[in-house]
């Protein structure tokens, strides 16, 4: 007899949210319902994927008819549609950031904490199989202690997103601009293999991205617990690369985001020796993301991230904005909610 399937419903149509969509029916595990507001695109999902269609999420998710919810509505509405999910016993999947501010957070926390179901992020670096086995490595120590972490990253974000100036992206208020929409993937990564941001200085400003104000480009200087690192990022450049390079005193490793590879410099060595991988599209790390929920859900060990990491990453977002405001470091720890 072969498994029952998944019911999982979810909120939020657009681009981001159909790919979760294609990747949930893609495993071949759920039956999957779309919710979105919008009428035409209700309609578009029905007859791309011969998907059933809900415009109301909040009586969707007491309806009883669904066992897991992925929220992937703009960011102010994910803590409040998250935090009904999970008091309705709902397996709750927030796409990232977790939230544009910390209103709301205990009460999302305290939720889950009284639900028995799960919770993840779609902070999706967690499924990379070239950067589960390049954090691996790292945390074996066989290069010492990591003293620095460089993280290089930019793009034409104009291609990948033609429509950006006419959705969340363009206000802070919803989750928009760099810092929210883009380097918070490299700093959620970067605290699961170094620990949680102690300290954060930041300087970004819009320089080039028509349409909207928000910053386009970011550097930041940041600390942990006997870490320095530094991130920068624009998404303007003409390559869509990042590399993440992390330094100890016995070797480095590099991580070529855009190539799918890691590499080791020991020292001593004169050469890179690069552990590659096939590079896939966008897809195939959805499929990957969307089984790796329904496992967590059905008792395997969770490979996602947590929602105490994905809070600690927004206090980092945080943070970061509230640097570039006062032109100030700031503490994360004074980050309350």
């Amino acid at each position: 007899m072969s498994p029952k399937k998944h019911t999982v419903l979810v909120i939020g149509c657009g681009s981001i949210g159909e790919r979760h969509l294609r990747g949930f029916i893609n495993t071949g595990r759920a039956t999957v319902t779309a919710c979105d507001v919008s009428a035409a695109l209700r309609q578009r999902m029905t007859d791309t994927y011969s998907v059933a269609t809900v415009d109301d999420w909040e009586q969707a998710l007491l309806s009883g008819r669904f066992s897991a919810a992925a929220i992937c509505t703009p960011a102010h509405w994910h803590v409040p549609m998250a935090t009904k999910s999970l008091a309705a016993g709902l397996h709750t999947l927030i796409e990232k950031p977790l939230s544009q501010s910390l209103e709301g957070v205990t009460g999302l926390v305290q939720a889950h904490a009284r639900s028995g179901v799960q919770a993840a992020l779609a902070y999706n670096y967690h499924i990379y199989p070239f950067l589960s086995e390049a954090r691996d490595f790292l945390l074996t120590k066989e290069l010492g202690p990591i003293k620095q972490v460089a993280v290089f990253s930019g793009q034409p974000f104009h291609l990948f997103r033609p429509a950006y100036a006419q959705t969340y992206y363009r206000e802070h208020r919803t989750g928009g601009g760099a810092i929210q929409d883009a380097l918070t993937h490299a700093a959620n990564w970067v605290e699961s293999v170094v620990g949680p941001t102690e300290q954060v200085f930041c300087d970004c400003a819009h320089l080039v991205l028509p349409g909207v104000e928000v910053e386009d480009t970011v550097h930041i200087a940041a600390r942990h617990a006997g870490v320095l690192t530094i991130y920068s990022l624009n998404q303007f450049q003409c390559p869509n690369e990042t590399t993440i390079q992390i330094n100890t005193a016995l070797g480095s490793v590099k991580i070529e985001l855009h190539d799918q590879r890691w590499g080791v410099f020991r020292a001593g060595d004169k050469a890179w020796t690069w552990h590659e991988r096939t590079v896939v599209d966008r897809d195939v790390h959805s499929l990957v993301q969307a089984n790796a929920f329904l496992d967590q859900v059905e008792g395997k060990p969770a490979k996602l991230c947590s929602l105490s990491a994905g809070l600690q990453t927004l206090r980092f977002n945080l943070a970061a904005l509230t640097s570039a405001e006062k032109g100030e470091r700031v503490h994360c720890a004074d980050l309350k909610y």
